[in-house]
């Protein structure tokens, strides 16, 4: 998962930099892993490019004297953490091509049909490939289709054509950022919305500043007022001189936004699609009390809800509210680990649990406790929590999930692809309980959690939640593909021999270079 935005201002003699670094700040939650990267990429007179990227957290790649040097009043950012690929230097985004119009892209999510249009960029449009990134891919399609213009300069036509020609042909979820040398900036996503972004606009002494962002947090928080949602197949243009174009070039696209952007990515006072976050969780808090009292029976023996930080506090304090059981915070949590289950290895992921959460006796001695997650993934923080309860002298522990088991790979953008590595695969509840420690383990069901989101818009009649039915909307999915999605992102097999020999990649991809 990724986080992307991209900002033109107004005031030309202005400097974008600042307030991309901090909509990226704002956006770290999207990629918290230790193999993290994050880049921006600035435009100023004359169309020159300005780039600084690399390894690391956003605070890591960054200070005040890199940012002096992203000269321009509009730019993009990019955070991540590494899905398809590998996780070297060389996949730090914004990515950059210099023909045609000198175009910078980047982009959240994944292509399922990466191979094919590798193999086209190669044999048919003589496009050289420099990463094993699909958002490089993406950016050299966008750049094939606007090259077959063949103009000196494009104009909003020739954009959305081009962008439409990326529909055409790839398939997958993806919301992309993109600017061109001295045009402006430009967002559009995938047709079947499965990955967020939108944009919002600012009134300034010289006009209207405007900002893309994946979640609307991070146009709160610079100041930019009423963000709307890029819808399905929508591709929204923003010249230099602030003229605003938009269009939607998928008109049949069937709607289906990833549920699990509100069971776990986004921050809660996010809105997307037209949902609070917020709201959201504390529904699936709701319908998770309803699966308590089911599973455990009216007359249950818990004392105490305790949530795992942080994501799943909303959801546990609706479900402890409606069950009138005692809420507390038990797990104290260390805010400088990253996420867990984005950590490259299983061995990593066990010592970070500990070190990231601190169980307080006084909340689970002698008491049967139940404990509040958003979701298990692989379920290395799940059993390390269980064990941690149990250390501290809980009686009986009860785990209780906010989403139901996942049980499938994801293919589009979320770092949990191998079925072999969820703790839910091939087992039922039961068996997931001992493989956690648990005394009993408890699942929102698919129907209760749609209906937690769908009822703050109605109008969403179709998500994409394949980790959790098999489902994969964009089609291309088949046996054969998950088995590659699996041997390429498996644990121990990220990155390549050459990544290893090679940390740095040539040309446009080091760190701190400048595009002149």
């Amino acid at each position: 998962m990724c986080g992307i935005t991209a900002l033109l201002l107004a005031d030309h003699n202005l400097m974008a930099s600042p307030e991309l670094h901090e909509g990226l700040g704002m956006l770290q939650h999207r990629g918290q892993a230790s193999e993290d990267a994050a880049g921006i990429v600035t435009c100023g007179n004359k169309g020159r490019l300005y780039q600084i990227k690399g390894n690391g957290m956003v605070r890591d790649v960054f200070d005040q004297a890199k940012l002096t040097q992203l000269v321009g009043s509009m730019g993009v950012g990019h955070v991540r953490y590494p899905t398809a690929g590998s996780s070297s230097t060389s996949e730090a985004q914004p990515f950059y091509v210099n023909s045609p119009y000198g175009i910078v892209f980047a982009h959240n999510g994944n292509l399922v049909n990466a191979d094919e249009m590798r193999t086209f960029l190669d044999q048919d449009a003589h496009r050289h490939i420099n990463t094993e990134s699909d958002s490089e891919l993406l950016l050299n399609i966008f750049a094939n289709n606007l090259q077959k213009t063949g103009k000196f300069r494009i104009n909003e036509e020739d954009i959305f054509s081009a962008i439409k020609g990326i529909y055409d042909v790839c398939h997958g979820g993806y919301a992309c950022v993109a600017m061109i040398a001295g045009f402006g900036i430009i967002g559009f996503r995938d047709p079947h919305g499965i990955r967020p972004v939108g944009f919002a606009k600012r009134e300034s002494p010289k006009g209207m500043d405007y900002m893309f962002a994946s979640e609307s947090v991070v146009c709160d928080g610079c100041s930019f007022t009423d963000f709307e949602d890029l819808r399905p197949g929508e591709a929204v243009i923003v010249n230099k001189s602030g003229v605003v174009t938009r269009r939607n070039l998928v008109p049949e696209a069937n709607f289906s936004p990833c549920i699990f952007e509100y069971v776990y990515f986004s921050r809660p006072d996010s809105i997307i699609d037209g949902i609070s976050v917020y709201k959201c969780r504390l529904a699936m808090g709701e319908a998770l009390a309803d699966q308590v009292i089911k599973k455990l029976g009216p007359n249950h023996d818990v004392d105490v809800i305790i949530p795992v930080p942080d994501t799943s506090r909303v959801a546990a304090l609706q479900t402890a509210y409606k069950l009138d059981i005692l809420y507390r915070e038990g797990f104290i949590k260390n805010r400088y680990i990253g996420r867990t289950f984005i950590m490259p290895g299983q061995a990593m992921r066990k010592k970070t649990v500990r070190r990231k959460f601190n169980a307080m006796a006084l909340e689970f001695a002698g008491k049967n406790v139940l404990i509040v997650d958003d979701s298990i993934v692989r379920g290395t923080t799940s059993k390390e929590i269980v064990q941690m309860a149990r250390d501290a002298g809980a009686k009986k522990v009860y785990l209780a999930s906010c989403a139901p088991a996942i049980r499938y790979p994801n293919v589009y953008g979320i770092d949990m692809p191998s079925p072999k590595e969820l703790v839910a695969f091939g087992k039922d509840e039961d068996e997931i309980a001992e493989a956690l420690g648990a005394d009993k383990v408890i699942f929102q069901n698919l129907e209760g959690l749609v209906a937690s989101c769908q009822k703050f818009n109605p109008s969403i009649t179709s998500w994409d939640a394949s980790v959790f039915d098999g489902k994969y909307i964009t089609g291309k999915v088949d046996e054969a593909y998950l088995q590659h999605l699996e041997n390429l992102r498996a644990d121990g097999k990220k990155g390549n021999f050459e990544d290893m020999q090679s940390p740095e990649t040539l040309g446009l991809y080091n760190f701190n270079l400048q595009l002149k």
